[in-house]
């Protein structure tokens, strides 16, 4: 498998490094709130990684954190009036019962930062010993971003033209800050009054890790000081993924990690989802709407990991149609097995070109059209052939996480009126009612009316 490394620029060929198990860390969620649809891109192209690997036949070893004690679970349990303990483990609940829904694996060890205090007090010691660090005046710690040469490297600050030193006194005590504020950043946080309880005694007084600092010593305690791949939004790179290989590589030696594997953000209707704009979707919004934890899985992983993914209603409305299709193929060539079966079988037949897509670039949109490819060559194999080729749909069904509806019924609607309809709703979501009007013609001059809501359209033959 290649996949492109974010620190490099470069497509690598992934490699586990003690020759075992590919071992690697994906940054979790803060739980403080439900997942959106953005968090659960992330999280689900993650999935579809680990799966494949998998497939492959390399064993893996997924570390995912729990973040359960920041700025925000700090804020947000005092508001609701709840110990923070409790205030998390009710969010972390809910965000694996959502993971559960949309099919992804859980990880082989989930740590917690809260259970990690002495771990990550451990590693600041070590950071002050070797002069990385440095205690401020009222007891918070903070990394000294000088001291390290290499800081920039992942996220290539050096190309955006800045200058460490025009900041070296700057200092941020915020766990998470605006791009670009190269500032010295808080490993320690003195204990203040909005903290509450939610405290701790260090060397340097009460008070709490850093953000940045809990995945550093969690990565140290399960992967050790070098590990193969870290993951997770590409809004990480600056400044938490930064942060964690000064941390690491300061305190611990090591490489780190020897690949970076992040994922793009998505749009919502073309535009930033927000509570203020309405387009701020859950699960278990979604699911209101009378749509499936699998159609959105389908949509999420429909374009590439290195681009934006436009996320719109309808495009679960086309998902729902591209499954059914997908499960009334799989019936149409195990109807065509005749009893044979191929369980055992490691090739891919019909859905090879699927399957190598997912080892280039993890590029899942192309897995997702090698599998109609693949459905259409299969539909004239018999037997033991036609049960080959069900083994090998199954298995890059298996590495993507979909499962198909088991009653499918295949809509009335031609594939190309519906991308029709879908490409006119981006152009009214565009506001572009000159291009959305000539293809409501278009459709209704095809035997089709377009009823449009507030959330999505729907298509009646016209009477």
């Amino acid at each position: 498998m290649r996949l492109f490394d974010t620190l490099t620029r470069t497509d690598r060929e992934l490699t586990p490094m003690d020759g075992k198990s590919f071992r690697f860390y994906c940054c979790g969620p803060t739980v403080y709130g439900p997942a959106h649809i953005g968090n659960f891109r992330t999280f689900v192209l993650q999935d579809v990684f680990r799966r494949t690997l998998e497939t492959g036949g390399v064993p893996t070893l997924h570390v995912r954190n729990i973040t359960d004690v920041d700025d925000k679970t700090i804020r947000d349990s005092q508001a609701a009036g709840l110990k923070l303990s409790e205030f998390t483990a009710g969010w972390t609940d809910k965000f694996h019962a959502d993971c559960a829904k949309l099919g992804c694996l859980e990880p082989h060890i989930e740590p917690r930062a809260v259970e990690h205090i002495p771990q990550q007090i451990a590693m600041i010691a070590q950071l002050v010993e070797k002069g990385h660090a440095y205690a401020s005046e009222d007891g918070s710690v903070y990394f000294k971003i000088d001291s390290f040469p290499g800081y920039g490297k992942l996220s290539h600050l050096d190309t955006r033209e800045l200058d460490l030193g025009k900041t070296q006194n700057a200092r941020a005590n915020a766990d998470e800050y605006e791009k670009d504020n190269l500032s010295d950043f808080v490993l320690w946080k003195a204990r203040r009054p909005e903290d509450g309880e939610n405290f701790w005694q260090s060397p340097w007084g009460e008070g709490r890790p850093g953000w940045h600092l809990e995945c550093s010593a969690m990565i140290k305690e399960y992967l050790g000081e070098s590990f193969d791949l870290h993951s997770g939004g590409i809004d990480l790179v600056f400044p938490h993924h930064e942060n964690e290989i000064a941390q690491s590589e300061c305190s611990c030696g090591g490489h780190f990690a020897a690949h970076w594997f992040h994922i793009t953000h998505l749009l919502v209707d073309g535009g930033k989802m927000s509570k203020s704009l309405g387009n701020f979707y859950t699960l278990d919004l979604l699911e209101e709407k009378g749509f499936s934890a699998m159609e959105v899985r389908y949509v999420l992983i429909g374009a590439h990991y290195r681009k934006q993914l436009n996320f719109t209603l309808s495009s679960l409305t086309a998902a729902r149609e591209a499954l059914a299709k997908m499960a009334k193929g799989a019936r149409q060539l195990a109807a065509k097995t005749g009893g044979d079966v191929a369980l055992d079988s490691v090739e891919f037949g019909p859905f090879q070109a699927a399957w190598d897509s997912l080892c280039h670039d993890l590029n899942t949109p192309a897995a997702l059209g090698g599998i109609f490819t693949g459905l259409r060559e299969a539909s004239s194999l018999e037997g033991e052939a036609a049960a080959k080729a069900l083994a090998g749909l199954n298995r890059i069904l298996r590495a993507l996480g979909l499962t198909l509806p088991e009653e499918a019924e295949e809509s009335d609607i031609p594939a190309e009126i519906v991308a029709l309809a879908d490409e006119r709703w981006k152009f009214r979501a565009d506001r572009n009612w000159a291009k959305s009007d000539e293809l409501r013609d278009q459709l209704a001059a095809a035997g089709w009316s377009v009823l449009d809501s507030k959330d999505g359209y729907k298509l009646e033959p016209v009477k």
